[in-house]
């Protein structure tokens, strides 16, 4: 058994008249044509018309004849064929082209991951956007880090959190690296989400008030680190370590689990004794 690998331009052709063919002419209200319809679906000039391209370039693409379409035209096709979200990002990646972001940022938590981030409990749970933003978290994450409920919703952000917060400034024992870290992460979402408002402003806010947050920034590091460790000082039970955990549900890639563990006997006490605080 021999295996080759994805001829992109051949996979792109039939994975459009795949779709073109499943799609049924009455959910489009399209009018009627005096020829009757001899194959299933949607014809060429139907999609080249709910696309706004010509009919001779929805041929070629389906004749594989070597077209590579623009990231515009490849978004115009996935809205006239109606694809789903994976269906949208595969064609992307059959075009070889980088999709703009379909849906807004997360703004609140989505259900499930809200139940999950509380199911999670006793670990120390919380649930962020790109922005760093905190959209949900379990009672143990609130004794360790603080009583995000207290906080007006502009300052339940990390980043904001670990520059601005007197508390939070001196949680850290290693707080260059947290916060070199978490700089590499907004230039990642930054340069991912360029259409963000909210998120071009929030650096703006930090780089005028934070002279480290600004050098940081124009080194321009990317390294995203999803797993790892941080030394903890804690008012309440000293200096204890965690190692974590960031996780992004397919469903909602815009949303990341972040999951502390103890990192050792000592460390998985001391998270005890602040559990136990209720």
């Amino acid at each position: 058994m021999t295996t080759r690998t994805v001829d992109t331009t051949h996979e792109l052709a039939a994975f459009l008249r795949a779709r073109r063919e499943g799609l049924d002419p009455h959910d489009f209200g399209l009018p009627s044509r005096r020829r009757a319809r001899r194959t299933p679906g949607l014809r060429r000039e139907e999609v080249a018309e709910l696309a706004g391209v010509s009919t001779d370039y929805v041929v070629r693409l389906e004749q594989a004849r070597g077209l590579r379409p623009s990231a515009d035209v490849v978004e115009a096709l996935a809205r006239a064929l109606r694809l789903a979200p994976d269906e949208r990002a595969y064609l992307f990646n059959l075009a070889r082209q980088r999709p703009r972001n379909a849906d807004k940022p997360a703004t609140t938590a989505t259900p499930p991951l809200a139940r999950l981030v509380a199911d999670l409990s006793p670990l120390p749970t919380m649930l962020m956007n790109h922005r760093y933003d905190i959209l949900a978290w379990n009672s143990e994450m609130a004794n360790l880090l603080l009583d995000f409920d207290t906080l007006p919703p502009r300052q339940r952000n990390a980043m904001w959190l670990c520059l601005m917060h007197p508390g939070i400034r001196d949680l850290y024992v290693d707080r260059r690296r947290v916060v070199r870290e978490g700089v590499a992460h907004l230039r990642a979402a930054w340069a991912a989400y360029p259409d963000d408002r909210a998120l071009t402003d929030l650096i703006a806010e930090f780089t005028a008030g934070d002279e480290e947050f600004a050098r940081l920034w124009a080194e321009r590091d990317i390294t995203v680190n999803g797993r790892g460790s941080k030394v903890l000082r804690h008012a309440d039970v000293g200096v204890f370590a965690v190692d974590f955990e960031v996780l992004t549900p397919l469903q909602d890639p815009d949303q990341r689990l972040v999951v502390y563990r103890a990192a050792d006997d000592a460390s998985q006490s001391a998270l005890d004794r602040l559990c136990a605080r209720g």
